[in-house]
């Protein structure tokens, strides 16, 4: 009787197709139409406003790609920005409250 036996490799492409899967379930991108829905019932804060707060935190940078998202039932806006110095950041503000999430360097 055999029994199955995985090599490393067959392995590790599989943990990289189920994280991708997995991150890809986890979250999803809003239209417009359900992003303006969501502002209009005031579940959501305005973009324009925490756009300016993620602006006020890289003078003189410039937006590249601003969408909402649903991560893990939380509204998040996800910011692209390139500052002064070319360098390109992405935050994600959380779209309830404002709270900046996170701030990297892409």
């Amino acid at each position: 009787m055999k029994v199955f036996s995985f090599n490393r490799r067959a392995s590790g492409r599989m943990a990289l197709v189920l994280l991708a899967f997995c991150s890809v379930v986890l979250a999803r991108d809003l239209d417009q139409d359900e992003a303006l829905r969501l502002r209009q019932q005031g579940v959501i804060l305005p973009l324009e406003q925490l756009l300016q707060q993620a602006l006020d935190l890289y003078p003189g940078a410039k937006l590249l790609e601003a969408e909402l998202e649903e991560k893990h039932d939380v509204y998040i806006y996800e910011v692209e920005l390139l500052t002064g110095e070319g360098v390109v950041r992405e935050l994600d503000l959380d779209a309830i409250t404002g709270q900046l999430l996170k701030d990297k360097e892409d």
